[in-house]
C-alpha cells in the first residue's frame, strides 16, 4: 500500500539555476510521510499527543532529472519496513508531464526510531499502538 501526495514547486524551493535545490526533497518527504500515516486513521500529532515521537535516524535521497518552477510533483510513499522500535519510509518523486505520464526525477528512504516522548527512550510501537503498528505492517507485507 502506498500514499500519493501532490506538490506543485513553489519559487522559493528553486535556485539561481531555476532548478528546485536539493534541500527540499526531505521537506516533501515529510508532507507526503504525514499523508501516508493519516490513511490509517493517525496523524503524527495525535501520535505525539499519545507519547510517540519519532526522531529521525538515516536519511537517504538520490537525485536524477530535475524539477523545475511550477512543475507538478508525485511523491509516491510507502513502508519497506517496520519493526517494534523502527519504521523505513520509502519514497519516489516523480514529474506529472503535460501527456500524463510521469518522469522519475529521484528517490530516497527515511528510517525513524520509536521513542518516548516524555524520556526520549526507545520504545515499542507494537505495545503502545498495535492498531497502528498491524495496520502498517499488514500494508508492508502485502505490498
Amino acid at each position: 500500500m502506498h500514499s500519493r501526495t501532490k506538490v506543485t514547486v513553489r519559487y522559493a524551493e528553486t535556485d539561481k539555476m531555476g532548478i528546485v535545490h536539493h534541500s527540499n526533497y526531505p521537506i516533501w518527504y515529510e508532507i507526503a510521510r504525514n499523508d501516508f500515516i493519516k490513511m490509517f486513521g493517525m496523524s503524527y500529532t495525535e501520535m505525539e499527543s499519545r507519547g510517540i515521537m519519532t526522531p529521525l535516524l538515516n536519511l537517504s535521497c538520490h537525485f536524477g532529472e530535475p524539477a523545475f518552477y511550477e512543475d507538478e510533483l508525485i511523491i509516491r510513499t510507502w513502508v519497506q519496513t517496520i519493526t517494534a522500535a523502527r519504521i523505513v519510509f520509502t519514497y519516489t518523486v516523480k514529474c506529472i508531464e503535460k501527456d500524463g505520464t510521469e518522469t522519475e526525477l529521484g528517490y530516497g528512504s527515511i528510517e525513524h526510531g520509536f521513542v518516548d516522548a516524555k524520556t526520549f527512550r526507545p520504545c515499542s510501537i507494537k505495545k503502545r499502538m498495535p492498531d497502528l503498528y498491524d495496520k502498517i505492517n499488514h500494508a508492508v507485507k502485502h505490498y
